[in-house]
């Protein structure tokens, strides 16, 4: 069957936002081309993990990023292609730089785009103890503490590379100790539900407003026999969710994060934990001052690049 790609020309910090959105066109995967990948592979000494990989040798983007989204014949894609570069363009309003925010589209035959892939994609070493690695690669963990997540870059975002993913998945390294009850808002591709199963977590429960992203967070969260009783359900933020969480995770846009805060509130117990990420440095001192006039305490922020992470907690009464 051939497939239609679609590409947007866009920023390292686009990355996401611009996923999202192509997945909510219809797209069945996204595959991100992101300088910033190139520049963690460079960095990787190859040697000690029994590999052999010249980086310069990858095709890939010199600067900036490229998000493809394939489209099956089943969607006519000249009809949808004017409301995604809307859609990019309104992206500027939540203060995001997505220039030059070019969309274009090819044509792709299915053997060819199953093995384009392979090309972007190789195991990531997010923290000391966390490491993503893609489905098809038979990577074993170098030492007795190393955590693998598996996950198939091709179902949706959040790989692991961008620096939104990676904040999260360092702040969850820091507030999990085993066994909470821990909720993902905006699960994407799962990887953080999958990444706190690793950890220690206890009872977990996923939630994207996106049908496809569950469908794709359901089938990344079977490559992983640890997250085997992860619930995944599609629901808008926290809507009608119920049920204490020790810990709620998100990793989404800060206007999103914005109607969150007092839903996160309602549902943590004394001394839980609020966990944020997605938010780019015009946004930080927002969603911080939201935050505390809710009630919680900062506990810390994390920073990689133009993004930042939060740790907020809910504190007692003697606070």
């Amino acid at each position: 069957m051939d497939w239609t790609a679609v590409t947007v020309t866009t920023t390292n910090e686009a990355v996401e936002a611009v996923s999202n959105l192509l997945m909510e066109q219809g797209a069945s995967g996204v595959q991100i081309d992101d300088e910033k990948d190139y520049e963690q592979l460079e960095k990787t000494d190859w040697s000690q993990k029994g590999e052999i990989l010249n980086v310069d040798e990858i095709p890939h983007v010199q600067s900036g990023a490229q998000v493809t989204a394939y489209f099956p014949a089943t969607i006519y894609v000249p009809e949808i292609v004017p409301e995604i570069k809307r859609r990019v363009d309104e992206l500027k309003t939540f203060g995001l730089a997505i220039a030059p925010a070019k969309v274009t589209t090819d044509k792709v035959d299915e053997s060819n785009w199953a093995t384009e892939w392979q090309k972007y994609y190789h195991p990531v070493q997010v923290t000391r103890f966390l490491t993503v690695v893609p489905s098809w690669e038979d990577y074993q963990p170098q030492n007795q503490d190393e955590r693998i997540i598996k996950l198939d870059p091709g179902m949706a975002f959040g790989t692991g590379t961008h620096p939104t993913t990676k904040l999260s998945m360092q702040a969850l390294e820091m507030v999990i100790h085993g066994g909470e009850r821990l909720i993902d808002v905006g699960t994407g591709s799962g990887v953080l539900s999958i990444t706190a199963k690793q950890l220690g977590a206890g009872e977990i429960r996923a939630y994207d407003l996106d049908e496809v992203a569950v469908d794709s967070a359901k089938k990344n969260l079977a490559l992983n026999p640890v997250a085997a009783d992860v619930s995944v359900a599609a629901n808008n933020l926290l809507q009608g969710v119920t049920g204490e969480a020790d810990i709620i995770v998100a990793n989404i846009l800060a206007e999103v994060i914005i109607p969150l805060i007092p839903q996160a509130w309602q549902l943590l117990p004394v001394h839980g934990y609020f966990v944020t990420s997605g938010i780019i440095s015009e946004k930080v001192d927002q969603i911080l001052d939201a935050q505390r006039k809710q009630g919680f305490k900062i506990r810390q922020t994390l920073k990689m690049g133009d993004w930042y992470g939060v740790i907020a907690q809910k504190p007692g009464d003697d606070e």
